[in-house]
């Protein structure tokens, strides 16, 4: 079953940080679906005290039945390597 964030205005004030994003995954366009899907695939590696690879990424994203362009992996790790993932944590994101 899909996740699907609450629509505008149905969330008490003050909730609406607990929804991941305020578009379903599937009105993403592939390129935001493989950067996204390879966010995860980095914030599980971490988490679990594992180093992040593009082939550590490319092999959780295959078991989760999914797939990215093979470019993806190999760029975000880059990216975590030069910048630190505790760093891009702490960064955030969003506009």
């Amino acid at each position: 079953r899909a996740y699907s964030p609450p629509s505008p205005g149905s969330a008490p004030p003050g909730a609406t940080a607990a929804a991941m994003a305020n578009v379903p995954v599937a009105d993403l366009s592939k390129e935001q679906q493989d950067e996204l899907l390879c966010t995860y695939a980095a914030l599980i590696l971490h988490d679990d005290g594992a180093d992040v690879t593009a082939q550590g990424m490319t092999n959780l994203i295959k078991a989760a039945g999914c797939s990215v362009e093979a470019y993806w992996p190999m760029l975000m790790t880059k990216m975590i390597n030069n910048v630190g993932m505790d760093s891009l944590i702490k960064m955030g994101g969003g506009g």
